[in-house]
């Protein structure tokens, strides 16, 4: 189906306030910061049909249509970021339906594509925070997009959807603000940080702060660390699709690459990785990198929300309506992860609606297979 959304721009909130500043769970204030956001479709007169949507790791506010440029960004705003990251589920008729629903989506504070983050000055010393932006947690970048969504004037929101580390972010407004969202939608997701999942952060973290030009963050003046964020970049891809997917992706012409060092490139899915890191840097900031997985590393829904068990946090969420969506092949929230899930709604009382997806994409799929989800949405959202 093609896209009815065309062309669209980035919006921004900015939040001042010097008497009551912004509280993060780590302690830190901000007296003000701004929030990057896109709108797809039109708030109803008594605003009550807005989603709110959460990107996943990487991605940004721009979900939906052809967004040619961000203004005052630090790093390159490419082809791949140009075009919606979710164009397959967004617009007339799609499973987020822009003629029945206003679709809202926001870069993370602490983000690179427009929010407020690292890179951006500091009204103390005039230069770029670096080292100095603080720690955000999950519990923080929700907390950051309600003073949006109040700011709209938007009372309820008809739902919130999130997929891989947004699906986090979804459950974790659902279940801290409980009168303040109908219906949850988590695709590839799931209710805590796996032990595997920090490990494998662990090892990004470590490429990147491991890296010469790091600088302990305060890098902005010199050389960025480059090899660092593409290594990083490199650890993390391998979860997001199949192997399969993955080396009928790779090129069948092994390329040479320049800093390949001692080592020399021997096939094309070592090629492939190598390019997935490489033009990774160009778009992203290796300190944004950082905050969002130490965001992930530190989630801790009971402790954020301040209850000691799930039946006594999800019991107050027992009017709300949950999907909640599995890949059978997927290997970054592997399919227990998703029954952990519904087994902590359930024991609050609350019966999600769970499906499974069979795919051979991995991870990706519910970025690359709307077909396989629409339809499951649509009704959940409807209904």
């Amino acid at each position: 189906m093609p896209n009815s959304i065309g062309q669209t721009k980035t919006q921004f909130y900015h939040f001042n306030n010097q008497e009551y500043p912004f509280e993060l769970k780590s302690g830190a204030k901000l007296t003000n910061f701004t929030l990057a956001y896109e709108i797809y479709g039109k708030l109803s007169e008594n605003k009550d049909n807005a989603i709110l949507l959460f990107h996943a790791l990487t991605a940004s506010q721009h979900a939906a249509g052809i967004n040619d440029s961000v203004e005052g960004l630090s790093v390159e705003w490419d082809k791949e970021c140009q075009t919606g990251w979710w164009e397959g589920f967004i617009g007339s008729g799609k499973a987020l339906d822009t003629d029945k629903y206003c679709v809202i989506c926001v870069n993370y504070l602490g983000g690179c594509y427009g929010s407020t983050g690292p890179y951006s000055k500091n009204p103390e010393t005039g230069k770029p925070y670096g080292s100095d932006f603080p720690r955000v947690s999950i519990k923080d970048i929700v907390k950051s997009q309600m003073e949006l969504i109040n700011h709209l004037g938007i009372k309820e929101l008809h739902a919130t959807v999130g997929s891989s580390l947004g699906g986090l972010m979804a459950i974790s407004l659902a279940a801290q603000y409980p009168n303040k969202v109908k219906n949850i939608v988590a695709l590839a997701s799931g209710i805590k940080t796996s032990v595997l999942q920090r490990i494998h952060n662990l090892e990004q973290i470590k490429a990147i702060e491991s890296d010469e030009d790091f600088a302990n963050g305060d890098y902005y003046n010199g050389n960025h660390p480059k090899k660092g964020l593409s290594l990083a970049r490199m650890i993390g891809h391998k979860v997001f699709i199949s192997l399969r997917t993955l080396a009928s992706r790779a090129s069948k012409e092994i390329k040479k690459e320049e800093d390949s060092s001692w080592y020399q490139i021997q096939s094309s899915i070592e090629s492939y990785m190598l390019h997935q890191g490489q033009k990774f840097v160009k778009r992203f900031d290796a300190n944004t990198y950082l905050r969002i997985l130490d965001a992930w590393q530190n989630f801790d829904i009971l402790d954020e929300c301040g209850f000691n068990d799930y039946r006594e946090m999800f019991s107050r969420c027992s009017h709300q309506k949950y999907l909640i969506f599995t890949i059978n092949s997927d290997v970054c929230f592997y399919p227990h992860h998703q029954e952990e899930l519904s087994a902590s709604l359930t024991e609050g009382g609350i019966d999600p609606m769970h499906i499974t997806v069979h795919s051979e994409k991995g991870h990706d799929s519910f970025l690359l297979e709307p077909e396989l989800f629409a339809p499951h949405i649509s009704y959940a959202l409807n209904n």
